[in-house]
């Protein structure tokens, strides 16, 4: 290699350098540091005043016995499950607001995006005035059935599953957008083929449409399941910390807050948030290990 093609190649790596940099920074300052420091007083105890000593393992020992921890997972696994229900009903949605001649088909997709760019504080307010059991929509439209509606968020059997009703709706939007993005790129071809051989509108939805979504299904899965497992804003504008349902409801992200803010137990706090870690990681990784079984990349 001649010396004028290393100096541009020597050239052209500190350009490159010059462009990465910044953001190599931000992640390393705001991403890398956060968790090795999390991981660091995870070993340690701090006391009222501030000041931190080395504990061992006695946080993640504490957090082996407490109580609280399993059913704060168990929580979060249900609404994060709940939400991912969210997946084939946007599916079908989608598919809907794609087809050729939908009339005012650019005010439904205004209409579910809508919860997207809205606070989650806004959409928690909402929500607290459809589930008032004293005049809330909900309960007056049960009663015109002749049902009496529960103290939905105030009840520990209902208010798990009133939160996550409110977290499959918000995020409906999302899946939305991403799966028109993905129908949008199916060849129609493909449809008209079809036609031609004789398949209906439901035979070219499980054998056309659905095969050619599993990529974008399959990034809203992992998506959708990273943000069910920081389950916190929603549940504490939806509820109140004072809320009598709030300890059977409360999910991992809140039992963080709660040991961190409120106990000023920031040490077993953050062996809390290595558990939320590790709990994404294992099942994101579970879930890049079966894509392969089920993703249509073709």
């Amino acid at each position: 290699m001649s010396s004028d093609r290393t100096r541009t190649l020597r050239r052209d790596d500190k350009w490159a350098w010059l462009f990465i940099g910044p953001l190599m920074a931000g992640v390393v300052v705001f991403y890398f540091w956060p968790i090795l420091s999390t991981f660091y007083n995870s070993f340690t105890t701090f006391g009222a005043f501030g000041g931190s000593e080395w504990a061992g393992l006695e946080n993640y020992v504490e957090l082996v016995s407490d109580a609280e921890v399993p059913r704060a997972v168990l929580n979060t696994l249900v609404y994060t499950a709940v939400v991912l229900l969210g997946i084939p009903l946007a599916v079908y949605l989608a598919s809907l607001l794609n087809r050729p001649g939908l009339r005012f088909a650019w005010f439904y997709r205004v209409m579910f995006f809508m919860p997207i760019v809205a606070m989650p504080a806004a959409i928690a307010m909402v929500w607290r005035m459809i589930y008032n059991s004293d005049f809330g929509l909900l309960n007056y439209l049960l009663s015109r059935v002749g049902i009496d509606g529960p103290y939905w968020i105030s009840s520990p059997g209902w208010a798990l599953a009133a939160v996550s009703i409110v977290g499959l709706w918000s995020s409906l939007g999302f899946a939305i957008i991403i799966l028109s993005g993905g129908l949008r790129a199916i060849p129609p071809a493909l449809y008209e083929a079809a036609s031609l051989d004789g398949a209906g509108p439901t035979r070219q939805f499980r054998s056309i449409t659905v095969p050619l979504l599993t990529p974008s299904i399959f990034f809203l899965t992992i998506i959708t399941a990273i943000n069910g497992f920081q389950l916190f804003d929603l549940l504490y504008a939806l509820m109140g910390p004072s809320n009598p349902a709030m300890s059977r409801t409360q999910s991992l992200v809140y039992l963080f807050y709660e040991q961190a803010f409120a106990q000023n137990d920031k040490g077993y706090a953050s062996a809390i948030a290595i558990l939320i870690l590790l709990i994404i990681g294992v099942i994101t990784a579970v879930q890049f290990r079966f894509q392969k079984r089920w993703v249509n990349y073709e």
